[in-house]
């Protein structure tokens, strides 16, 4: 009767733990200029049957992502208006299934054509669509691509109303293929395979909010974390077996949501704001728990910081509590990169560089995937607030930069 008691009791409390939510099922598919409706339509017919089964497990939430090859192997040959409406008929096919749509790298190698950063522009003003650029890997950092990737933020910013199509575009550094989360995600043509993200802030919040102490919280939110990936695992195992599509990992990493803060998990775990010493043992906590998870791991998995998909995290960087050089100290130990950092309209090709290099250089050396997604604010000045319009972005100040006079 005692053991039957403690089983209910055990059972009890992990009914009652705010159970992780699904950011995405991503699908990697190829594409051509054939047969693209009928294998968006293949990857469609899989996402709801994906979704159905993690929402029938408790795992609520999942949206639905594409990820096609990188698109210099499906643009091969096309004028650049055919490209670009390409890329269009594509979003259209995607969107029937209310699905994003990610086109890969517009570099891989440092030594890949420019031209295609070029055109990526064009279709990205055009188009809504996520894309990517490769500036570090294992062959070092890719300088060439590097630069192209910073004058191609700058392009973007300028073209797109209110810079938003920065919010779609990352360089992204010793990221490998089959990432679930956006705009980071891409692969080389295999094919027919899925990858799941999972949003688990609040799994964070819950064990921050009981432990204080580092050995325990790193415990208790490697148990989490174990637990919850290991079933949404079972899960996708299963659909692999049953469908014959490619199961390539979990990213765990616990981005936020509207109802969920990581930036207000983390000051629970200080008591002080975000920024304040105690951050960088969060995040080292935080991805230690992730990684230690017994499961099949791709992307990521580690702590993103997305400055303005945070509410909390969108106040303290107003208020000054921490700042881009934070953000780069914190990825020592974290994965996030400098993620959706809002930056003057005025800020140079040049200075965008050097933020570029200095995470490419960070990535490198920890052999650590980051990404950077800098949100260039056209005719906005330090001080002033942000005018962005996409859906998940919450308007912020925008700072001078680190070693700049105010």
């Amino acid at each position: 009767m005692r053991k039957l008691l403690i089983a209910l009791l055990f059972s009890a409390l992990a009914c009652s733990a705010s159970r992780p939510r699904i950011r995405a099922i991503t699908v990697f598919i190829d594409v051509d200029g054939g047969h693209y409706a009928a294998q968006i339509a293949d990857a469609q017919k899989f996402l709801a049957e994906a979704k159905e089964a993690f929402n029938a497990a408790g795992f609520e939430g999942a949206s639905g992502r594409i990820t096609t090859q990188p698109f210099p192997a499906w643009s091969q040959g096309l004028s650049r208006e055919e490209a670009v409406a390409f890329a269009r008929k594509l979003r259209e096919a995607a969107s029937e299934g209310h699905n994003g749509l990610n086109i890969g790298p517009a570099m891989i190698r440092d030594d890949d054509d420019p031209a295609n950063a070029a055109l990526l522009a064009d279709i990205m003003s055009a188009v809504s669509v996520n894309a990517n650029l490769i500036i570090a890997g294992e062959d070092g950092i890719h300088w060439r691509a590097l630069k192209q990737a910073a004058r191609l933020m700058k392009t973007l910013a300028e073209r797109s109303p209110r810079g938003d199509a920065n919010f779609g575009f990352a360089a992204i550094a010793m990221m490998k293929p089959y990432g679930p989360y956006y705009p980071g995600s891409y692969h080389l043509g295999k094919g027919r395979a899925f990858a799941v993200a999972m949003e688990g802030a609040n799994v964070v919040g819950d064990v921050f909010a009981k432990d204080h102490d580092p050995g325990a919280a790193e415990h208790d939110l490697s148990e989490a974390f174990s637990q919850y990936t290991r079933e949404a695992e079972a899960i996708a195992t299963g659909l692999a077996r049953k469908t014959g599509w490619n199961y390539e990992g979990i990213d765990a990493t616990p981005a936020p949501s509207a109802q969920n803060s990581i930036a207000a998990a983390i000051e629970s775990f200080t008591g002080a704001p975000f920024g304040s010493p105690g951050t960088m043992t969060a995040a080292g906590i935080i991805t230690r728990a992730v990684q230690s998870a017994p499961v099949k791991r791709t992307g990521y998995s580690g702590l993103m910081i997305p400055v303005m998909e945070d509410k909390l995290l969108a106040q303290r960087w107003a208020e000054g509590t921490y700042n881009l050089d934070s953000i780069l100290a914190y990825s020592a130990v974290c994965a996030g990169g400098v993620d959706t950092v809002p930056l003057a309209g005025d800020t140079s090709v040049e200075q965008i560089e050097r933020i570029l290099s200095d995470l490419a250089w960070l990535a490198w050396k920890w052999n650590k995937p980051l990404g950077a997604r800098l949100m260039i604010a056209p005719a906005k000045h330090p001080g002033d607030k942000t005018g962005f319009s996409g859906g998940a972005i919450i308007n912020t100040a925008v700072q001078p930069l680190p070693g700049t006079a105010r």
